[in-house]
């Protein structure tokens, strides 16, 4: 138990950072399947609790120029905006785990100055759906795609 604990840990700091790693260092680690899981799950909650109450800070202190609206927005800046405003919270939490690395769609997330209490939920329920479709996947299909990274 303790040697499965400890295995986790370094889950959990890899999937902090960038949440695919959590699943494919699990894997490689030989965890269980849930252990890996629920290791990848807290390890992006980690981090995001981290930034969701340090944010403001860093918002103010490091991005202040980049949360300000330009006179003239590029037209990449653009797509952004409109993409953050039709798809909202939900979507930055759902593309976090897999596009974005969950400290940058966190501050993400800050920048709408949406309620902590609903960035956590969001990012929380995205974090379990994604951590239980890539953790299968990676379990599933392990052998055949990753024996010579293994």
């Amino acid at each position: 138990m303790t040697e499965e604990i400890l295995k986790a840990i370094p889950v959990m700091l890899a999937s902090a950072i960038k949440f695919i790693l959590g699943p494919l260092q699990g894997y490689a680690l030989k965890l269980h399947p849930i252990t890996t899981g629920v290791a990848t799950v807290l390890g992006m909650m980690m981090s995001v609790v981290a930034f969701t109450f340090f944010g403001d800070w860093l918002k103010k202190r490091l991005f202040k120029n980049f949360f300000n609206q330009p006179a003239n927005p590029s037209t990449t800046r653009r797509k952004f905006i409109i993409l953050l405003r039709k798809y909202g919270l939900g979507g930055i939490a759902f593309f976090t785990p897999i596009l974005l690395t969950p400290i940058g769609g966190t501050l993400l997330a800050i920048g709408l100055n949406k309620p902590k209490s609903k960035i956590l939920l969001f990012m929380f329920i995205s974090g379990l759906v994604w951590s239980m479709l890539l953790t299968f996947a990676i379990y599933s299909f392990g052998r055949a795609v990753l024996p010579n990274f293994i």
